[in-house]
Parts: C-alpha cells; structure tokens; sequence
C-alpha cells in the first residue's frame, strides 16, 4: 500500500512541474498495474484543496470537482471514507471545516467551534462569547 502526499497528488492534477507530474503518474501506472492499493488521506485533500485555489488559482467549486473526480477515479481510496461527504457539500461550512467535523463525528464526538457555518452541522456546537 502507498499513500500519497499532498505534492504528489498537486503534481497529478496539475501537471506541473512536467518533470515531477511525469515522475508521479509512472509511479502511480506502476502502482495500479502491480495491484498495489493507493490511499490518500482527508489531510491530503485539504491541502490539495488549498494548494489549487492559493497556488494555481482555480475556484472553489472547480477545485472540489476536481478532487471529487479525483478520488472516484478508482485509482485511489480516500481515507477516511467520509471525506466523500465534504467533497459532495456545495455552500455552507467550508471544506476543511466539514473533513475536521466528519472525523469528530466518525469517533462519535461533537464539533464545538465559534464559526456559524461549521456549528450549523449536524452534531456540531457554536459557542458564543459573553
């Protein structure tokens, strides 16, 4: 099993550098073709998510489309798996808000947080000052 960082799977979507891009899809070919499973984390998603709009410009929704192919492609297995969920949300708490939420609610915990969007899920807490 191999799970990919953030700088692989940027490499993967983008393309650039060619040279790191090429390097990666080989390596992925080669995982795929020798049955090797391939994991990509939550953390990595989150990062990726921020890497395409903050260093390639892409939007929001394009970024998560993106990435919403990019873990059905069947190449790759999202861990943990209600990462999906935060992939399919359009509006409301942000990305990473519901990938944090999801992994408390997957261990049976509440989210407590000040932002209005993320206390608004399901099984989350606002807090408010004074």
């Amino acid at each position: 099993m191999i799970g990919l960082d953030t700088s692989v799977v940027v490499r993967l979507l983008v393309g650039l550098p060619e040279s790191q891009a090429r390097v990666a899809r080989r390596r992925l070919e080669d995982a795929v073709e020798a049955g090797e499973s391939v994991v990509v984390s939550d953390l990595v998603i989150a990062e990726t998510y921020h890497a395409l709009q903050h260093h390639y410009a892409v939007p929001k929704a394009q970024a998560r489309a993106i990435l919403r192919r990019f873990v059905r492609s069947g190449i790759v297995r999202l861990e943990p798996q209600a990462g999906f969920d935060a992939l399919e949300v359009a509006g409301g708490a942000g990305l990473v808000d519901r990938l944090i939420h999801l992994r408390y609610r997957s261990l049976g915990a509440i989210t407590l947080t000040f932002e209005r969007r993320q206390g608004s899920l399901e099984g989350a807490v606002r807090l408010r000052a004074g």
